[in-house]
């Protein structure tokens, strides 16, 4: 059937009948716009026929025309800004034809099967979630994004996506394609690729139209000199459409989905069983995995195919879990990729700057990881970087203050840093002296309060440093990405930093000292492995160190290991 074929054969009149409320809203607005100029021009008209001679008419022909006109420029800036703002655009790896023909050509059945548009292109994001999104404005038409280095793609000509009247783009969620079979894709995409339909619509896509402008224009006129002019009509536009525009939606998803009944529909239950397990994992992977090795300036090349490792460990812990390890045998959705290395290593790389912030290309402050190197690279660098820093902040806080002045006469004052018992180094950079400072019985718990301030302080000044280093070395393009856009985890708490950071100090002791290695767990990130084995006691003995004060579970622990507390760490 033709995409712009009526509202009644896509089975939405209810998402028709919004759109139409939508535009009423339009209508209404112009309208208003309008009416000043139409009561101008009677009134010019009754004066020129003699109908309103003599005062006070002519006094307010002119008051009502230079309303008229006013609001005319108001009216002509506000369409400008809502007409040529662009529209958010969410940032994806773009995923030309060339680079995808086997996925392209799955997608375009579905389309056919199901008698609505295909997509005019697909796109992947790092994220466990699939939708369309139109491109078709003239400014993504200016600003589009490039295709990565390596990946095939088209040259010179504007894409198919970005041309006016052009289908939606697909866009998928990457951790699907390396973890969903080809089935399980197929049924899971149906419902979102039947969406095409009702989008192709003269009325939906112009009340869409209409609602992107809006929002756009309410962003932009949050500038300076355009607030009252541009952001506060648009809001106000906005909060008269909302409930419409929201209602359309749910209509436009109510169509797709009723016209995707008879595609897959068997497989669509387990296909949506996938997406809630491939969240759990991913969520995972990213918090606890990648974004370790984000905080050290690497970010892991392959977060897609470690997916797949994380969810297989996921489902051999989890007996919620069991049994969707033996879907593995079938064929993968990435064998529909080319180039399944390079598209991953983009969208790890995407992942990177919109959970973590940073460059938006590799560089020597921020490569790229391997996972066969992240225990070395990634786990023993940030173990010592933080037992670094600990001793740093432990150095500081141990530095006599500045002198007081002795009255004339009388004995110069002495003062003992605290955290230097007699006969030990005061520097030496060894379990031993963490422990003895947050266990000095005069200090009580003050002295890990000051530390950890100490280190949250120090923490703060080197991500500064890091930002500002890294905007200046990467121009304007690399410096707007130094923001994540959706960060994934609050800011840590100063005990919580305290503990993070002589759990390390341990860790370093163990490799140093009793042959422990470091290690990468898919569900939990960094651990510290002792005969090949991963030792999952430790968190609870540092935190009766940092938490209480006492030091006795942990000393145990590292005399059943055999870590020697004394033995200066290596630090770099």
């Amino acid at each position: 059937m033709s995409g712009t074929g009526s509202i009644a054969e896509v089975g939405a009149p209810s998402a028709r009948s919004r759109a139409l409320a939508v535009l009423r809203v339009r209508s209404r607005a112009l309208a208003a716009v309008l009416l000043p100029a139409a009561l101008a021009v009677v009134l010019v008209t009754a004066r020129m026929t003699g109908r309103l001679a003599g005062d006070p008419w002519p006094a307010v022909t002119l008051a009502v025309g230079a309303v008229a006109a006013l609001v005319l420029l108001a009216g002509g800036i506000f369409g400008t800004v809502v007409l040529r703002a662009s529209p958010a655009v969410t940032p994806t790896v773009p995923l030309p034809e060339a680079a995808a023909p086997d996925l392209y050509r799955l997608v375009r059945d579905l389309a056919d099967r199901m008698g609505v548009p295909a997509p005019s292109a697909i796109a992947l994001t790092p994220d466990c979630d699939s939708w369309l999104e139109d491109r078709s404005h003239r400014a993504h038409r200016r600003g589009r994004a490039r295709v990565p280095a390596g990946i095939s793609g088209p040259a010179g000509s504007a894409a198919p996506e970005s041309q006016a009247g052009a289908a939606p783009v697909l866009v998928i969620g990457s951790p699907f394609l390396w973890w969903m079979r080809v089935a399980e894709l197929r049924a899971l995409l149906a419902p979102v690729v039947a969406g095409t339909g009702p989008s192709a619509h003269p009325d939906i896509a112009d009340a869409r139209g209409f609602v992107r402008g809006l929002d756009a224009a309410a962003d932009v006129g949050g500038r300076p000199g355009l607030g009252w002019l541009v952001a506060r009509p648009a809001r106000l536009l906005l909060r008269l459409c909302g409930a419409d525009a929201a209602e359309m939606e749910r209509g436009v998803a109510a169509a797709a989905s009723e016209r995707a009944q008879g595609v897959d529909q068997g497989m669509r239950t387990v296909a949506q069983e996938q997406v809630g397990l491939a969240y759990a994992g991913w969520d995972r992977l990213l918090t606890r995995v990648a974004l370790p090795a984000w905080r050290m300036g690497r970010w892991p090349a392959h977060l897609d195919a470690g997916v797949v490792s994380a969810l297989t460990e996921l489902s051999r812990r989890d007996r919620l879990a069991d049994g969707f390890t033996s879907r593995l045998g079938e064929r993968p959705a990435c064998d529909l990729l080319e180039q399944p290395g390079l598209i991953d290593e983009a969208a790890s790389l995407l992942a990177a700057r919109l959970f973590h912030g940073g460059p938006a290309e590799a560089g020597p402050d921020w490569a790229p990881v391997d996972w066969a190197a992240y225990p070395q690279e990634v786990v023993d660098r940030k173990w010592r970087t933080e037992a670094a820093r600990l001793h740093t902040a432990l150095d500081a806080l141990s530095a006599p203050p500045a002198l007081p002045t002795a009255p004339q006469g009388s004995a110069p004052v002495t003062v003992r840093p605290a955290s230097a018992p007699a006969g030990q180094a005061a520097h030496r950079p060894t379990l031993e002296r963490v422990l003895d400072y947050l266990t000095d019985p005069s200090g009580a718990g003050a002295a890990g309060e000051a530390l950890a301030g100490r280190l949250s302080g120090d923490l703060a000044r080197e991500e500064r440093t890091a930002g500002a280093r890294t905007a200046g070395h990467g121009g304007r393009s690399r410096g707007a990405d130094t923001l994540p856009v959706f960060p994934l985890q609050p800011p840590r708490s100063s005990r919580d930093l305290l503990a993070d950071h002589v759990t390390a100090l341990v860790c370093c002791a163990a490799v140093d000292s009793a042959g422990a290695g470091p290690g990468l767990d898919w569900l939990d990130g960094p651990v510290l492995l002792v005969g090949g084995e991963r030792r999952a006691d430790l968190a609870p003995r540092v935190l009766s160190l940092v938490e209480d004060g006492d030091p006795e579970p942990l000393r145990d622990w590292l005399a059943e290991l055999g870590v020697r507390p004394e033995k200066p760490v290596r630090l770099v």
